[in-house]
Parts: structure tokens; C-alpha cells; sequence
């Protein structure tokens, strides 16, 4: 190397990440975002021809190797003969391998049964391709595998967690998918509780993801693990509404212009497809909770039914206004929702949960993070007020030293308690009790004191701080 000052290589207002020579020498490959007018790009692969570039002065254009792959990728390998390229994109609740031969189209390798695959490497020096990645399911922890596209399939290559999960009652998840009322299809994952038996009927909690821009997969997940979720005897439905990743990217930018509604009218249809194919499923009992962007939608869901006996919501934006001023991301959300909220376009004042807080009657438990610089306390605590003051069963459980998640141990052990006390207390047997705190959207002032005179009293006022 004769050393020099860098120079750009790569045209466009793109975003490179993960840069890797293929073993010849010959190319540079790395994944790239790219930008634009849309909240949401799928992530491809792209290959500089590194000899071109050496003698080329000015930026390069790459080949792109999965512009007909309508697909995000995660991450990629480089064959030992660099003539071969394996990568893992997301599709409808898995993480698949896909192997993108030089000069033709991107195929998949094997379908996936279950799991999801991440972290994927090669053996450069390997007679033939070797290929290792994690593995795991909702069933499995992660471990380490090693991969045979030949023999479609893969092998584990550690065990550490096999004995430990051996004895627990983890029923695999169910896919099924409906198409909704605006004729998309949606894709939809269900876990049933242990000792499940079909002859009996439980409760629906309907749990919504984060992103948007990601999707429930068939993983072990820590922060909301499905399957302790629903331990106590809930079905738990996990739906991958518009906005989510692994179903293309027009289906992830459609959330564009329209963050809440559609969404949101997905998850109801989405349970009423579980309620309508799965018998075991008491209609009667639904609740409905999400973290993040999912406590967006929880809370819109708020705005827009009753039909959930309960709502969950970890910090969730009550206020898109209020949001867009604190949030440590503001561009996205103008993108978002057409435009800077002084201009108050279609989106500010008619998907804004705040502005329907007289519609709100559900019992709520409200988590946060103090330390949350996305969703800031201040929604929380917006959102606890209007509840509060509408005389809303409710409960407000704020973390001083989590952020936007809730990380540490014995936080998440209180956070679950949290979640399954409020469960319990909304979920168990017997009719939906009629709200007598409901009041009309619009009153006089005159009329809603009087009307406040005659309302119970808060059932509960709580503000308990998780361990420090």
C-alpha cells in the first residue's frame, strides 16, 4: 500500500455498512440503505470491481446483486471461490438463507421450517462451502450451527441451553395469514400457553411489535418472550401489520402517510381471524398491549375500540405533537406524517391518539423508561394525566434507570409481574364489565362537573418505581 488521503468511492446519498473483500481480491462488497423520500429502504447487497476502482479517480457505480431480491438483508458470506455469495433476509417471521450465484438471480437456498438464522460466516480456507450462523426459535435459545445448502438443512454445533429448556412446556408457534378489509394479506403468528388443552377456551392477548419497521419472528425474544407472556393461560397473537419488514418493501413504506389507522385496524381483523379459526379462543376476553411503536398502536387502539377488556402500553406516544418536540428523531416523523407539525397537516390532527382522549375508556397499564430519550417519560406522563383525569382504572410503572427498554434483570422480572397482575385482574372469567367512567366526547363544562361529581372515585393511583 502506498498509503494517500481516502477518497469516496461510493455515489449517492446511500448508507454502507459491513465491508468485506471477496477472497480474489477482486471485489468489495458491502450492504447499503438507500435514501430518499421514504421512512423505510430495504437494505441490499452492492460489489465495487475493486480493480476499476484503483484506476478510477471518481466515485464508483456497483453492481447490485439483489436489486430483483424484494428483500432485506441481515448479513452476508463470500464463497471461498468469491464466485458465490450466501446471505440471510428476512421473510414472513423467519431469517432465511439465500444464495446470490455471480451473474444470476438471488434464490432461496431452503425454506425454513422454523427459527431464524443471524450472524452468518464462512470459512474462507474450506474446501467447500462451510457455513456457520446462529440459530435459534421460540422454542430455543440461540446456538451455534453449521450449515449444509446442500443437504438443506443444518446441524447444531454447541448446546448450551437444550437440557435447560428440555423440561418447559414451549408448544411451537402456529402461522396463519387472513387477507384484511383493504385486500392485503397479513401475516400472523400464535403461542398457546403450556399444559394447553384444545377443549378449553382462553383469553387473546394481542401483542404488538415495535419498529415499525421489523416483524415478529419465530425467535426467543427476552424483552416481551412470548411464551412467558401467555404462561399463566393466555393465547398470545403476534401480527405483522403494515409497516412490517419481510413482506417486501412497498409493504413496509405503505405505513407511510398513514401510521396508526391501517395498522391499527389490521390487529383488530387479526383477531378476529384467530377468534374465527382457533375455537380455543374466548372471544370474550381480549387485551391488547405493545411496546415502542407497539404502544403507539396501543395506545391508537385505545382511541379507536373497546372491544379490548385491558390495554398494556411501554412507552407509547400518546401525542404525536408533544413526541416530535422531545424525541431524539424528528425528521422521520415529519416524513412520517407529510410535513413539520406547525402545518398541521391531515396526519397531526386526525391519527393523534390524544386528540380522541374522550373516547378513552379501557383500563391501562402505562410502562416507561426515565431514561427513554425515543419515546420520552413526558408521553407517559401525558398519557397517565389524561387517564387519570377521565377516571380510567390505570396504573404507572416508571423504570428511573432503563431506557427505551427494559434490560436489567430483576426490572424485567417486575416488568412481567407487572404485566401479569394486570392481566389477571382484566382477564379472568365473567362478562366485560360496562365502564361506568365512560363520559360523552362532548359536554358542556357545566355538565361534566356535575358528571364528575357523580363518577367513582380512581380506582388506583400508583407511581411505582422499578429497582435502582
Amino acid at each position: 500500500m502506498a498509503g494517500g488521503e481516502p477518497r469516496r468511492i461510493s455515489a449517492g446519498a446511500h448508507a454502507w455498512s459491513h465491508p468485506a473483500f471477496s477472497p480474489d481480491g477482486r471485489r468489495l462488497l458491502g450492504l447499503v440503505e438507500r435514501h430518499g423520500d421514504r421512512v423505510y429502504s430495504k437494505t441490499e447487497l452492492g460489489a465495487f470491481d475493486w480493480r476499476h476502482g484503483q484506476a478510477t479517480a471518481g466515485p464508483l457505480e456497483p453492481d447490485w446483486l439483489t436489486r430483483d431480491l424484494d428483500r432485506s438483508l441481515t448479513s452476508f458470506a463470500i464463497g471461498s471461490d468469491s464466485a458465490e455469495v450466501y446471505a440471510l433476509a428476512e421473510e414472513a417471521g423467519h431469517e432465511k438463507l439465500y444464495v446470490l450465484p455471480r451473474g444470476a438471480n438471488p434464490r432461496l437456498a431452503y425454506e425454513l421450517a422454523d427459527g431464524v438464522y443471524g450472524n452468518l460466516a464462512i470459512a474462507s480456507r474450506a474446501s467447500r462451502p462451510t457455513l456457520l450462523a446462529n440459530w435459534e426459535s421460540a422454542t430455543r435459545p440461540p446456538e451455534v450451527v453449521r450449515i449444509d445448502p446442500r443437504r438443506r438443512s443444518h446441524v447444531l454445533l454447541s448446546d448450551f441451553n437444550g437440557s435447560r429448556v428440555a423440561g418447559l412446556d414451549l408448544p411451537p408457534v402456529r402461522h396463519f395469514w387472513f387477507t384484511s378489509s383493504r385486500g392485503r394479506r397479513i401475516h400472523n403468528m400464535l403461542v398457546l400457553p403450556p399444559g394447553f388443552d384444545p377443549a378449553k377456551r382462553y383469553p387473546l392477548f394481542n401483542v404488538i411489535h415495535g419498529g415499525p419497521h421489523t416483524m415478529w419472528r419465530d425467535q426467543w425474544v427476552t424483552r416481551w418472550n412470548y411464551h412467558l407472556l401467555g404462561a399463566p393461560g393466555y393465547v398470545v397473537l403476534l401480527t405483522n401489520y403494515s409497516g412490517s419488514t419481510g413482506f417486501g418493501e412497498a409493504f413496509s413504506q405503505s405505513i407511510q402517510g398513514d401510521p396508526l389507522r391501517t395498522a391499527g385496524e389490521e390487529l383488530n381483523e387479526a383477531a378476529d381471524a384467530a377468534i374465527a379459526q382457533f375455537p380455543f379462543i374466548d372471544a370474550s376476553r381480549q387485551c391488547a398491549g405493545g411496546a415502542r411503536y407497539g404502544g403507539h398502536l396501543d395506545n391508537w387502539l385505545h382511541a379507536t375500540t373497546t372491544r379490548y377488556r385491558c390495554l398494556i402500553s411501554h412507552a407509547g406516544l400518546v401525542n404525536l405533537e408533544s413526541q416530535w418536540g422531545t424525541s431524539d428523531t424528528v425528521y422521520g416523523r415529519e416524513l412520517n406524517n407529510g410535513g413539520p407539525v406547525w402545518e398541521q397537516g391531515e396526519i397531526w390532527r386526525e391519527q393523534n391518539p390524544i386528540r380522541y382522549a374522550g373516547r378513552f375508556v379501557t383500563p391501562t397499564l402505562v410502562t416507561v423508561g426515565e431514561q427513554d430519550f425515543r419515546v420520552p417519560l413526558n408521553n407517559s406522563l401525558e398519557y397517565w394525566t389524561v387517564l387519570q383525569r377521565r377516571r380510567i382504572p390505570s396504573r404507572l410503572v416508571v423504570f428511573p434507570d432503563e431506557n427505551h427498554w427494559v434490560l436489567k434483570g430483576e426490572n424485567s422480572r417486575l416488568f412481567y409481574e407487572e404485566v401479569h397482575a394486570w392481566l389477571a385482574r382484566w382477564l379472568g372469567p365473567g362478562p366485560k364489565e360496562t365502564p361506568p367512567w365512560t363520559a360523552p366526547s362532548r359536554v358542556s363544562p357545566a355538565a361534566w362537573r356535575g358528571r364528575l361529581r357523580d363518577l367513582p372515585p380512581v380506582t388506583e393511583f400508583v407511581v411505582r418505581r422499578g429497582f435502582a
